[in-house]
Formats: C-alpha cells, sequence, structure tokens
C-alpha cells in the first residue's frame, strides 16, 4: 500500500481516477485531487483531499497545478497525469479545433508535465505515472482521434525512458475498455462497448500496486497480453477482431444517421 505520500492526481471525478483516489486515501495519503468536474470530489473533501478545479488542457493550468501542489506539500511524491477523454466517432468532417483540444489533454498535458516534474524534482527521486491506453497499442474502429493520442503517448513514454533521469520512476497504464463514464463521455447515444472490459476497481487497484512496486508499465487484462501475441503469430486473427469492432461501428452510425439510437440517460 502506497502510504503517507504527498501525491497529485488529476482526472479523478470520475471512472479509473476516482478509483484510484479511494484506494489511496486508504494508506493517509496527502492528495491533491484535479478535474474540471469536482462534484464528487468536493464531497470527499477533507484535511488529506484537497480539491482543485481545473482543466489541465493548457500550459498555464498546470502550472498553476504545480503552483498549488507546492503551496500545500513539502514535496510532490507521486504525480498521477490520467486526465484524458475520447471521441467515438467517424472522421468525416473538416475540424482542426475538435482534434486539437483532445490533443492538448491527452497529450500536451501530459508531456508537459513530464517536464514541469523533471525541473521540480532536481535531482530528487519522484514518481510519474500517466494513463496510455491498449488502445495506443492497437487502434480501434471509432476511435481514431483518441487512438492517435494514445499512440503519440505510448511513443513519448518509449522514447523518454532513452533519456529521463534515473530519479524519476516512470508507471505507465495500459488499460482495456474500462466500465466507466468513457463510454457516456465520447457519444451522444449508447453503443456496443469493444471487447473486453473491465471494472475500474480492478484496473485501479492494479495501477497502484504498479506504481508502488516500481513497475514501468502495467497491463491490468491479461487477456490483451495473450491476444497480443497470438495476433502477432497469426495476424488474420486480428483481422477477425477487428471486423466484429468495425460491425459495431457500423451499427453505431446506422443509428446516428437513422436517428433510432437510445441516449445514454434514457
Amino acid at each position: 500500500m502506497i502510504q503517507n505520500k504527498n501525491i497529485v492526481l488529476t482526472g479523478c471525478n470520475s471512472g479509473i481516477g476516482l478509483e484510484v483516489l479511494k484506494i489511496l486515501t486508504l494508506g493517509g495519503n496527502k492528495i491533491l485531487c484535479v478535474d474540471k468536474n469536482t462534484d464528487v470530489l468536493e464531497q470527499m473533501a477533507s484535511e488529506n483531499i484537497i480539491v482543485m478545479q481545473k482543466d489541465v488542457s493548457t500550459k498555464e493550468a498546470v502550472d498553476e497545478v504545480f503552483q498549488r501542489a507546492e503551496e500545500i506539500f513539502d514535496f510532490i511524491d507521486i504525480f498521477y497525469a490520467n486526465a484524458g477523454y475520447p471521441y467515438y466517432e467517424e472522421i468525416n468532417y473538416c475540424n482542426w479545433d475538435r482534434v486539437k483540444a483532445m490533443f492538448d489533454t491527452n497529450v500536451f498535458s501530459p508531456i508537459y508535465t513530464y517536464q514541469k516534474y523533471i525541473e521540480y524534482l532536481k535531482g530528487r527521486k519522484g514518481v510519474l505515472a500517466i494513463t496510455v491506453s491498449a488502445i495506443g497499442e492497437m487502434a480501434m474502429p471509432g476511435f481514431t482521434v483518441y487512438s492517435a493520442s494514445k499512440f503519440a503517448m505510448h511513443g513519448f513514454q518509449q522514447g523518454v525512458r532513452l533519456e529521463m533521469p534515473e530519479n524519476l520512476q516512470l508507471t505507465c497504464l495500459y488499460p482495456v475498455a474500462t466500465d466507466t463514464g468513457f463510454f457516456k463521455a465520447s457519444a451522444p447515444i449508447v453503443y456496443k462497448k469493444p471487447f473486453p472490459v473491465q471494472k475500474a476497481d480492478i484496473v485501479a487497484r492494479k495501477m497502484v500496486n504498479g506504481i508502488e512496486k516500481g513497475k514501468k508499465k502495467v497491463s491490468p487484462c491479461a487477456l490483451f497480453g495473450v491476444s497480443k501475441v497470438l495476433m502477432a503469430i497469426c495476424p488474420p486473427v486480428r483481422t477477425v477482431y477487428w471486423s466484429l469492432e468495425k460491425r459495431k461501428f457500423k451499427e453505431y452510425k446506422e443509428n446516428i444517421k437513422n436517428g433510432t439510437g437510445v441516449k445514454w440517460d434514457e
């Protein structure tokens, strides 16, 4: 169990981040909880759970998070850059700002956080955790922009390990589809989730355990690891899997086009 640490955790008002927070509160840790939505966090606020409402998609916002952390902590032991969001859609439009908005949050923010944290540490030991995604290793239909952002982060963590200082521990999370508000945030109507789907509390528990043990990579779904090997040996397996997921996406597009889909709140 991670105990008595000073931690910054972004994107923790829901989903994996919230489940990670619940675990970390058991260890007597002091946590700066950052999210653009804080309704759930406000109910959990205490002496050790400090809530900061902030969208971390800009340089200035990340700077403010570090400034606030330095005000309340003697030292930032762990910085977990978890904030991120998806689109489930067909890339049949021309919209620079829509794509940039996702990269601002999913890519530029965690990369800048890495830069800031290295500078902050000044040779002292620290832990940076980042949520990448299994989709950063294999793209999925409907998640093209999201996949691209996570492929970028996969490439970043791979490259930066070749040059980062020895005082930094970098732990990256690679979850498969996780049963959270992720899907609701990605599309206006209900759609069939990609296979397989994991529970958020399981993913969170494995990530916290991975941080504690100093792991470089945490892949909560053993099936995904097995499937990568199988697909490498027998590529047609991936083709069949993609065809099944493309069928789900086709159904979603038809529901959008015909107005026959069910809204998430119905």
